[in-house]
């Protein structure tokens, strides 16, 4: 059973059992992330639905998200922009470890602030339109959404200086052979495989699903030793738990876990 929510607002909310399909709407902007927008994804990672396991981002007429409302933008002196831009941090930082699973459905623009939001998510999906640009380099500004540190880990410093310098667009192809999506997909096909993926993964035992959100993305910001300590402590919280006793038992006894 599906039961929408908010249709006539710029992020479509669609709960269907433990999978929430979040919508971003403002076909006219190619869904350019406004404050209203942000403030709604703001407000759904913040207290999500009881019972929503899993999350799919994904944009509508033709397009996941063309970036920053510049429109927006222009209207900001030096301390405005530089606290929007801690506020999109903090908004990324949500999706990325609030602790739920987040699917991204993408097509069309993947640009800009588009390509910051797809990256703080952790799986991505692309069809043959996707375009992934970081265009902020040739508008004579600079990406604030996060890019520095999530697309440039994903590229790399160097390929993502190229990229900003020379305004360069990549297909699903490309992007798929650089990390930027991890499936590629044809035309009409994104939003049934992150439904299929989604429901794969609320499958999964929640507190290793938060275990894996959690902990890979902070061990990779530390030393090796740290992070093969932090590895330990996740896997005795996570190996002790009543739901690993319900996947070892489930194994043995060659059936399907039924975690809580």
């Amino acid at each position: 059973m599906t039961l929408p929510e908010a249709t006539d607002t710029v992020l479509q909310i669609d709960i269907d059992g433990p999978v929430a399909t979040l919508t971003m709407s403002r076909p006219a902007k190619r869904n350019a992330m406004c404050d209203e927008l942000l403030d709604g994804i703001d407000a759904f990672f913040s207290n999500p639905p009881e019972g929503v396991r899993v999350v799919i981002l994904t944009g509508t007429a033709g397009h996941f998200c063309s970036g920053l409302d510049l429109s927006e933008h222009v209207a900001r002196d030096a301390e405005g922009t530089m606290r929007h831009s801690r506020n999109w941090h903090r908004v990324m930082d949500l999706i990325q470890l609030s602790g739920l699973p987040v699917v991204s459905a993408m097509f069309g623009a993947v640009i800009g602030g588009g390509l910051e939001l797809a990256a703080s998510t952790h799986v991505r999906i692309a069809e043959p339109s996707c375009i992934f640009q970081l265009p902020e380099g040739r508008r004579g500004i600079f990406v604030g959404g996060g890019a520095t540190v999530r697309v440039g880990r994903i590229l790399g410093a160097d390929r993502m200086c190229e990229m900003m310098l020379t305004g360069r667009k990549f297909g699903t192809e490309e992007g798929l052979a650089m990390g930027l999506t991890h499936y590629s997909v044809g035309e009409g096909e994104a939003l049934p495989k992150a439904r299929e993926l989604a429901q794969g993964i609320a499958r999964n035992a929640t507190l290793s699903n938060y275990m894996m959100i959690q902990a890979i993305s902070r061990i990779s910001d530390m030393s090796r030793s740290d992070g093969l300590f932090t590895e330990s402590l996740a896997a005795a919280v996570s190996q002790t738990s009543a739901d690993a006793e319900e996947g070892l038992k489930a194994f043995l006894e060659k059936r399907k876990p039924v975690f809580r």
